[in-house]
């Protein structure tokens, strides 16, 4: 902890606060007093049962109301997978909590006025898709228990594919997706087993429900429709990211769309895949301070 700005850093799916243990040292080590927290239905938070009871809405009050306790009006948020999808709700319900946001992995996509989110999952990627696997309580995780939890981490947080997670017909994701028999240097099987003791006492139900309540989060978000976000912004991807080079998501990052919604941005791409706050540690580090130190001076 240091006695700079506050930085909130937002996890992902399956992560918790653990994952952000080099960037936490980092960036206190710069005098940036960092906090890291479980979201709801992670590690030691509360898991409310019902799907409903996560939702960007939800989630965002969470944040709001950790921000009011630390006393601070305005902070920096980096955020990760999910966590960069909640960063960016932040940022369009809130913006005048934020100083900055860096997005890692998860870009900024507009609301479709039309099809919910699982519907045009659906229709794009199958019934096979990891985000439909998710939908029905109970089924993702089920197929989890019969693998140990060490296992899953590892069939999770060491994804290296670059297509769309999709199953076979009538395959379970989990049984998908491979075990690696060596580890990447960038990780140590005791890292991973930190994962797995952790959600061994957690369990898998309140992160898959933020993907049951997809629609939902749709609903609630109309009156938002069309709004840009306006805070500051670092766009962090790797090259290796999952569906990076698939359906014009590159392009997109790249391209005039994404800054006509964010247009204080600024996309860096880095060599590696989806979890590369963790593969890249220092590079992600760097650029995070360096941006904090941009926005800080300015």
């Amino acid at each position: 902890k240091g006695s700079g700005p506050l930085v909130l850093l937002l996890h992902g799916f399956p992560e918790f606060w653990y994952s952000w243990r080099h960037q936490i040292t980092f960036l206190a080590n710069h005098g940036y007093h960092v906090v890291a927290p479980d979201l709801r239905g992670y590690g030691d938070s509360d898991s409310p049962l019902s799907p409903n009871s996560y939702t960007l809405l939800h989630v965002v009050g969470d944040l709001v109301g950790l921000l009011d306790y630390f006393g601070e009006q305005q902070v920096f948020v980096v955020g990760h997978d999910w966590g960069a999808n909640i960063a960016w709700h932040l940022s369009l319900f809130r913006p005048d909590r934020l100083k900055g946001l860096i997005a890692i992995s998860v870009p900024y996509f507009p609301r479709d006025p039309v099809a919910k989110p699982i519907d045009f999952f659906r229709g794009n990627f199958g019934d096979e898709f990891y985000i439909s696997q998710f939908q029905e309580p109970g089924r993702a995780e089920r197929a989890f228990a019969r693998y140990d939890y060490l296992t899953v981490m590892k069939k999770f947080l060491l994804i290296n594919k670059t297509d769309p997670l999709i199953a076979p017909s009538g395959m379970e994701i989990i049984d998908y997706l491979q075990t690696p028999a060596v580890l990447p240097p960038w990780i140590t099987e005791e890292e991973l087993q930190v994962y797995a003791d952790k959600f061994e006492e957690s369990g898998f139900t309140g992160p898959l429900n933020y993907y049951r309540a997809m629609d939902l989060n749709w609903e609630l978000s109309a009156p938002w429709q069309g709004a840009k976000v306006t805070v500051p912004t670092k766009h962090i991807v790797g090259d290796k990211e999952i569906g990076f080079d698939a359906y014009g998501t590159r392009e997109y990052v790249q391209g005039d769309t994404f800054k006509g919604l964010v247009p204080d941005l600024e996309v860096v791409i880095l060599e590696g895949h989806h979890f590369i706050h963790e593969e890249r540690a220092h590079e992600v580090s760097q650029e995070i301070l360096t941006f904090l130190q941009k926005l800080s001076v300015d």
